[in-house]
């Protein structure tokens, strides 16, 4: 997957040199991003290490995603931070710990949910604790149809509660293989979408039912009549040169990964230029701005305080980092209530979930991938 070997039969010298560019155009586009996960092994029943090994990982860094929708986007985004990774281009392994047998430690005070194993019954106060490592390969694949399942899993409140033409969305999402990614864990027996990322061109799609939904959703989301002329400028008037930055991902997933799914985005919107068959799909990727539609919490009482919060709360709280770059790299945006049903935990008791749409210069776009590779660096 970090190449493509492909065997080809005699062709034209021409069509021989338009094949080995593409060879090379998809060959570069596969990426693996391999994490090293630190946990805490305990004594206890447990005969394969493996398994549990695979159920911790499971547990603390990917969620369970039947319930990732029930779970505080900010605990998954403080929790992905506490994991300590390093990019590697190695395979898939999960390392045994120092203990062959092993119980899953209970750990509500470092970061990590609780968990129990399916067979557990030992007590953690009276066991001595192991480290260990989980190695994950992430590995970055062109979105194809049977991924639709996953991909629409992970759209599900894309436009809060709003009932619309989701699966239209979906199929524009995979019918573009060239520019997007999703992302999964090589070996994954559920063949699991952890992220998925894509650029559309309103435009170009701009007849089918899903598009015109969206843009009507954004139209009545507005309140703020200066700033009308503005959204109906991109999605009227300049709308075959906006591209529609779609991405989603579960919660916990590791925010190391953020830098080269990014790069992967953007790179392929500059090789599409260049290798889609028609002159009229490379110019549908030559996008002047960008439009976003994302997530955070907003502190009740942030709009009187005017950003400041007396007892040293945030005024907003990011679900994405790389949210707070774009916002304050955007030529304007604007806030929305959201209504769909989420769970108020006590670290979100003062904060109200909010939509956020930005609009972003594409000139803007290597200022946010340098600045996004330094906040993950840090």
């Amino acid at each position: 997957m970090d190449g493509l070997s492909l065997a080809y039969p005699a062709l034209h010298p021409n069509l021989a040199a338009e094949v080995a560019r593409r060879r090379v155009f998809v060959s570069r586009r596969r990426r693996r991003v391999t994490l090293n996960f630190k946990f805490f092994f305990l004594e206890g029943p447990f005969e394969n290490s493996f398994r549990v090994a695979r159920f911790l990982f499971r547990e603390l860094v990917i969620g369970n995603k039947k319930r990732s929708n029930r779970i505080s986007d900010t605990a998954g985004c403080r929790k992905s931070e506490e994991v300590a990774a390093s990019c590697k281009r190695t395979r898939t392994t999960i390392k045994e710990p120092k203990s062959k047998d092993v119980d899953l430690v209970s750990s509500s005070g470092n970061g990590f949910v609780d968990a129990e194993g399916p067979d557990s019954d030992c007590d953690s106060s009276d066991s001595e604790g192991f480290e260990g490592f989980v190695q994950a390969d992430f590995v970055f694949f062109d979105p194809k149809l049977t991924d639709f399942h996953g991909v629409k899993v992970l759209l599900q409140a894309y436009l809060d509660n709003k009932e619309w033409d989701l699966s239209g969305f979906v199929d524009l999402i995979l019918g573009q293989p060239t520019v997007g990614t999703v992302v999964k864990i090589e070996n994954d027996e559920d063949d699991g979408v952890y992220s998925v990322i894509s650029c559309l061109n309103l435009g170009r799609y701009k007849d089918h039912k899903c598009i015109i939904q969206l843009k009507d959703y954004l139209v009545k989301t507005l309140h703020d009549r200066d700033l009308m002329d503005n959204l109906m400028s991109l999605v009227v008037d300049l709308v075959h040169d906006v591209g529609l930055v779609v991405s989603q991902r579960v919660v916990n997933l590791p925010t190391q990964l953020l830098p080269p799914l990014y790069d992967a985005l953007f790179d392929e919107i500059e090789w599409a230029t260049e290798d889609e068959p028609s002159k009229e799909l490379q110019d549908s990727f030559r996008f002047q701005f960008y439009l976003i539609i994302s997530k955070i919490y907003k502190h009740k009482n942030a709009d009187q305080n005017k950003g400041r919060i007396p007892n040293g709360e945030d005024a907003v709280i990011y679900t994405k980092p790389e949210d707070e770059l774009l916002l304050e790299l955007s030529s304007w945006s604007f806030c929305f209530p959201l209504h769909s049903q989420w769970v108020a935990t006590n670290e979100l008791k003062n904060y109200r979930p909010m939509g956020l749409v930005m609009a972003v210069d594409a000139s803007k776009v290597p200022v946010f991938r340098t600045q996004l590779r330094s906040l993950m660096a840090e």
